[in-house]
């Protein structure tokens, strides 16, 4: 396929802008580029390749473009979604609105590429605490076979949108002047403070984002016999997510054999010298498009098990890049 066509939705939120410095970065092949988002975002203008391009406000029809990059929350998705489809679009949406649907693909590219092929006009982004936990996960247990995982995340304010990483600077300045810090993005102030509550509470005690983790990770890896717990931490962190990981394998596994495997996975960096104090970390790991695995052990609870750390940049492996890299791998074919 030559260049195409491409709409960004929901172009002004934090995804919405770095899916557009990825597609400059990456020099994805477009022959256009429309930018769309609610109409109080209309005109306003974003830098693309020397450009400024001007924001426009989503029609209520199909949009004249090959791909939709949507990335403006599910209930816009679920009710805009199929039409762009019936007007002719390729759709990659970020949101959750289609992720849980059998016949929708849901792609991590360098785990399950395969799966884009199966499209019919939608393919879905995984959550951005799945997409990290993939990158380092799937290389592992494709060597060694995952049973058990068990994650504990420490997740940044980007995770809630733009509104949420303002949030934490404003009231991170309001309680160093004294004053207490206010909450709207979250269910409590963020500013130090840690908070075990991201989405929604489900019957069985666990979040929505919890359980994300849990049935994202089974369909991407077409495999649901891996037993996985989450407890999901929003931390005060402006961007990139950080996650604790404790795995119990079938086979035998050293941490040497591990770093070994996570070496050779593309999209994964082994940041692992505990002696240099090097090891994953947010300020390092933002802005990155690899996810950064590190602190990598032979398991005290585990036989046969691992604990290592991974962190990714939330707004990019686990959301505009991850998207713009199906784009690129649908173009290339099966």
């Amino acid at each position: 396929m030559g260049p195409m066509r491409v709409a960004v939705v929901g172009a002004t939120g934090a995804v919405g802008r770095e899916i557009l410095k990825v597609l400059e970065a990456r020099r994805f092949p477009l022959s256009e580029l429309r930018l769309y988002a609610s109409p109080r975002s209309a005109g306003v203008k974003l830098p693309f390749m020397g450009e400024e391009i001007p924001v426009e406000a989503l029609p209520e029809g199909p949009l004249p473009v090959d791909l939709v990059l949507a990335s403006a929350g599910g209930s816009l998705s679920k009710a805009y979604a199929p039409r762009w489809v019936e007007g002719g679009a390729l759709v990659i949406d970020n949101s959750s609105a289609f992720r849980y649907e059998p016949e929708v693909p849901l792609v991590v590219p360098e785990v399950n590429r395969e799966a884009i092929f199966r499209h019919k006009g939608l393919i879905a982004n995984p959550n951005c605490t799945t997409a990290i936990l993939a990158m380092a996960l799937w290389p592992l247990h494709k060597a060694f076979h995952a049973q058990r995982v068990v994650v504990a995340t420490y997740q940044a304010a980007s995770g809630a949108g733009a509104r949420a990483m303002e949030e934490l600077l404003t009231e991170t300045h309001r309680f160093l002047h004294g004053e207490a810090p206010r909450a709207e993005a979250f269910a409590h102030p963020l500013p130090f403070n840690v908070i075990p509550h991201i989405d929604a509470f489900q019957e069985n005690g666990y979040t929505r984002e919890e359980m994300k983790v849990v049935w994202e990770t089974h369909k991407i890896f077409g495999d649901s016999s891996i037993r996985i717990s989450a407890t999901a931490v929003r931390v005060p962190t402006l961007r990139a997510h950080a996650e604790a990981v404790s795995v119990e394998f079938a086979h035998p596994v050293t941490p040497e054999a591990a770093r070994e495997v996570l070496r050779g996975a593309p999209g994964v960096e082994v940041v692992d010298e505990p002696r240099n104090k090097r090891y994953p970390m947010p300020l390092t790991a933002s802005g990155k498009w690899d996810v950064e695995v590190g602190r990598i052990r032979k398991s005290l609870a585990f036989e046969n098990g691992l604990d290592f750390f991974v962190v990714g940049d939330q707004l990019l492996k686990g959301a505009a890049l991850n998207a713009v890299q199906i784009a690129e791998e649908w173009l290339k074919g099966p």
